[in-house]
């Protein structure tokens, strides 16, 4: 991941809770999402999954992106992951290997 490439991102917990977020570092952000660091809704709900995420080149696109997300009823917030990602699986399982 180059420098000043901004995220957003889906998190989910085992139970299919949703967290939507954005960030300039994902792989940190992801890091701390698992290490249950992330203080509020993400912690309280344990989003520990990566299942979705988005690159922009600014920030104001992608802050764009995650409010637009988040007003989304569940069921279209679902389609965009399977879009991507059809099985939920955790793109960041492998990551810390290569950090």
């Amino acid at each position: 991941m180059q420098s000043e490439e901004f995220c957003v991102y889906i998190m989910a917990s085992i139970s299919g809770t949703l967290y939507i977020g954005s960030t300039i570092d994902i792989v940190g952000r992801v890091s701390m999402h698992k290490a249950n660091t992330m203080p509020g809704f993400s912690s309280k709900y344990r989003c520990h999954k990566l299942v979705y995420y988005e690159k922009y080149a600014e920030l104001s696109e992608a802050r764009a992106r995650e409010y637009q997300i988040k007003s989304w009823r569940r069921e279209k917030k679902e389609r965009l992951i399977a879009g991507q990602n059809p099985t939920w699986c955790d793109l960041a399982r492998f990551w810390d290997r290569y950090s």
